[in-house]
């Protein structure tokens, strides 16, 4: 399968989807289980998501200044800190790291 293919088979795949929702009856999607499994589905893809951006570089597995601000913006999550916030304290952890740390 070539690369155009593929994307082209995920474009398609995507808008299947979409178009699946709107063609569900409304009292399916009204279900209590659909909307948890929905909900659930979205915090794992975001974890996974954070995850590789975190722990991956190419096909390696490292660990680096990234997982440091991924802590400190855990722990400003959890302080209640505005999102904004987060990604600065974030940021600004990571430069910090890589100032110590060096290159």
């Amino acid at each position: 399968m070539t690369g155009w293919t593929a994307v082209l088979l995920a474009c398609a795949t995507c808008y299947a989807l979409k178009a699946a929702g709107y063609l569900l009856p409304q009292r399916l999607l009204a279900d209590r289980r659909v909307a948890s499994v929905a909900g659930l589905v979205t915090v794992g893809l975001l974890a996974a998501l954070v995850a590789v951006q975190t722990f991956a570089q190419d096909t390696t597995l490292v660990v680096d200044a990234r997982l440091g601000a991924l802590v400190v913006a855990a722990a400003a999550l959890l302080l209640r800190a505005p999102f904004v916030v987060v990604v600065v304290l974030g940021a600004l952890a990571a430069a910090a790291i890589r100032v110590v740390a060096g290159p």
